[in-house]
């Protein structure tokens, strides 16, 4: 059984033992799943959060956008980016550095060069 499912049998069986469900249980798998060339089931992951009432943190988005990262869906990670600001968490350079190299590995160089520019204005 590799890690990413593992990690997927352990949080539905915390959700079977009716076990309150944390950020950080929900952002373990969502990291298990990307380091496991799962990012549709990180991104799952993250959107079901929602649905049991946890708001994302920064690892959170931190764990989903490195997913994207690494199946190079630079749309979702950017998407994601913003999705931070509008809920008021603080972007941090590893955030900026995944969405870089989603943009990188999707080939959208002038967006990668923007990133830059931002993480440089914002002192990053």
């Amino acid at each position: 059984c590799a890690e990413w499912q593992t990690a997927l049998v352990l949080l539905d069986a915390m959700g079977r033992a009716m076990l309150k469900p944390y950020i950080v249980s929900h952002s373990a798998a969502i990291s298990a799943c990307a380091n496991g060339a799962q990012w549709p089931r990180s991104l799952w992951l993250f959107t079901a959060m929602s649905h049991e009432v946890l708001e994302p943190d920064v690892i959170s988005y931190s764990a989903v956008i490195s997913a994207c990262e690494k199946g190079a869906e630079w749309q979702k990670a950017l998407s994601l980016l913003d999705a931070m600001g509008w809920a008021i968490l603080e972007v941090d350079s590893i955030n900026y550095s995944a969405a870089i190299s989603a943009c990188e590995k999707g080939a959208k160089w002038q967006k990668a060069l923007a990133l830059l520019a931002v993480m440089g204005r914002n002192g990053l």
